[in-house]
């Protein structure tokens, strides 16, 4: 489905599988507390995975799902709020709202220049990509316009 060009062997797609899950175990596992199955979904052999299923659009869709329960939970609390005490702490004081969505943002922040790099590798290209067209130079498209 897609190949790496990273010694750690990560593909982009796997990348969105695991920024879903995260935003799931902070914010439903961890934050709220809620039971779920499976909060380590993205990882297989102690690294991302992709399950067979799993394509562009699903991942995109299971993305674009999160971010909908993510949203809803965030304007459900406060910021001060404290999370519920659960397996997801392994025992410490659950933190607040506004450390885990400091967190995600931190997440998402390292995970977009890791996406960078990925793209300068396989277009030898540094900085946003532009798209020629017949009617001139337009930035590509973002993620999920394409």
């Amino acid at each position: 489905m897609c190949r790496t060009r990273l010694p750690s062997g990560w593909t982009p797609l796997e990348l969105l599988k695991h920024l879903r899950h995260v935003e799931r175990r902070w914010l439903e596992w961890g934050f709220e507390g809620q039971d779920l199955t499976d909060p380590w979904a993205d990882r297989a052999d102690d690294r991302w995975s992709l399950a067979p299923g799993d394509t562009p659009a699903t991942l995109l869709t299971d993305l674009r799902d999160q971010a909908a329960r993510s949203n809803a939970i965030i304007e459900a609390h406060s910021l001060d709020e404290v999370g519920q005490p659960g397996p997801r702490w392994d025992g410490a004081d659950p933190p607040t709202l506004e450390r885990i969505l400091f967190h995600l943002l931190q997440e998402y922040a390292r995970h977009l220049g890791h996406l960078d790099i990925v793209t300068e590798l396989a277009t030898a290209q540094a900085g946003e990509l532009f798209i020629r067209t017949d009617r001139g130079v337009t930035s590509a498209p973002v993620l999920g316009q394409w």
